[in-house]
């Protein structure tokens, strides 16, 4: 993936690049490690049993299922205000240390194009939206957690995990693409309604692999 490869496309219209987030723009998950920031490395345990409880259905129910386990043993309950400043912390390390130098390119010739700018995410809003903020993205649409009346988290997801479907139901809801000449970037096969709202889908890592073999 190197802006290089990226084509202009000769459409009359405004450019959107749409940028999955873990494993695209980043060399690894960010999730996890952000949750074991606010708990401690001693929590890794408590995840992991959390995360096996014999869930069934498919494997996409089954990975939104753990990730739901995961969140609600690591949050529930904790002050809001407290994981938001975690989450401002931890989204400078991640900005610091954890992009992928041509995935950062890739945002660079977008924005020198004059292209809108969209990461569209499962990770978590509380660090993300600062991510965003720091690398100049105009709009972040990710994984929200609910917050109760008395400003603590329920543990809970607020709305559906940003992955698969939810990704293209996200960005339908605040922008019309069809009005736009669309690129869209993603690594796992949870990209897939993403791109295809693309006229240039780029399969980057592990998608491109599997996308050409």
């Amino acid at each position: 993936m190197t802006a290089t490869s990226t084509t202009l496309g000769t459409s009359p219209k405004r450019g959107l690049a749409l940028f999955d987030f873990d494993g695209t723009l980043t060399h690894r998950d960010t999730v996890l490690p952000f949750l074991l920031s606010v708990c401690g490395n001693q929590a890794l345990p408590r995840f992991t049993v959390a995360a096996a409880r014999g869930f069934a259905g498919d494997a996409d129910a089954r990975r939104d299922a753990a990730k739901a386990a995961i969140i609600m043993s690591a949050l529930a309950g904790r002050a809001s205000a407290d994981v938001d400043a975690a989450g401002r912390a931890y989204a400078r390390v991640v900005v610091n240390k954890a992009l992928q130098p041509a995935g950062r390119a890739l945002l660079e010739w977008h924005r020198a194009h004059g292209h809108r700018l969209a990461i569209v995410s499962a990770s978590l809003e509380p660090y993300l939206n600062v991510v965003a903020e720091l690398l100049g993205v105009e709009l972040c649409l990710c994984t929200q957690l609910e917050v109760g009346a008395d400003g603590r988290l329920t543990g809970a997801m607020a709305g559906a995990n940003c992955r698969g479907a939810e990704k293209a139901r996200r960005v339908r809801a605040v922008i019309e693409p069809d009005d736009y000449e669309v690129w869209a970037y993603g690594d796992t096969a949870g990209d897939a309604a993403l791109l295809a709202l693309a006229d240039h889908p780029v399969w980057v890592g592990r998608g491109a692999r599997r996308a050409s073999s």
